[in-house]
């Protein structure tokens, strides 16, 4: 599909750069660090969506006509408590007993944004888990090392195949960007 616009992700995740690719062959990386904060009043489900736009508002300034910034946040989300990135190894193990034997979602917010428009989506997934054993979450974690990942698990990793006991909703979400709300947010842009 062609664009008459120059994209770039926003984005240091290979996850989503990969996903992106399918949708879009040729684009753009750029980063920044950028704090994470958000207003603690605000509902758990608008927060991917705060930060997503928080993320794209940073490159706004270097923005040249014809570019859009790509942007998004995903967060794990268990009865309105948030569970991000683990901090360490007991973190990690602690978020996944408590998402051991639940549903939970996988919210993921979007930002696209140009000089002269900005559009904000989310998607949310539903993701079931199996109860997990100790000994399947220590060797996940020990083998894996999911630091990097919001509620310390990858779905396209070993713990998604032997515990995720089914998805409703768009399983590239849970991966990190939700590539058929993107793909029409993109054609409409």
């Amino acid at each position: 599909m062609q664009f008459s616009y120059q994209f770039i992700l926003a984005s240091k995740s290979p996850r989503r750069q990969e996903l992106l690719k399918h949708l879009i062959p040729n684009f753009e990386i750029r980063t920044k660090d950028i704090e994470e904060i958000y207003p603690l009043d605000i509902p758990a489900k608008e927060v991917p969506l705060f930060l997503a736009e928080l993320k794209a508002q940073a490159f706004f300034s270097e923005l040249k006509k014809g570019e859009v910034i790509i942007s998004s946040d995903t967060i794990v989300c268990l009865e309105n408590i948030i569970f991000g990135k683990p901090k360490d190894r007991d973190d990690a193990i602690a978020i996944l007993q408590n998402l051991s034997g639940k549903v939970h979602q996988v919210i993921t917010g979007v930002c696209l944004l140009s000089l002269e428009k900005k559009v904000l989506f989310s998607e949310t997934t539903q993701v079931y888990f199996k109860t997990l054993s100790k000994e399947e979450i220590t060797y996940y974690i020990d083998t894996f090392q999911p630091y990097d990942k919001a509620g310390a698990y990858a779905i396209q990793e070993w713990i998604g195949m032997i515990g995720i006991e089914k998805i409703e909703g768009d399983y590239f979400n849970v991966v990190g960007l939700p590539l058929f709300q993107l793909q029409k947010a993109l054609h409409n842009f």
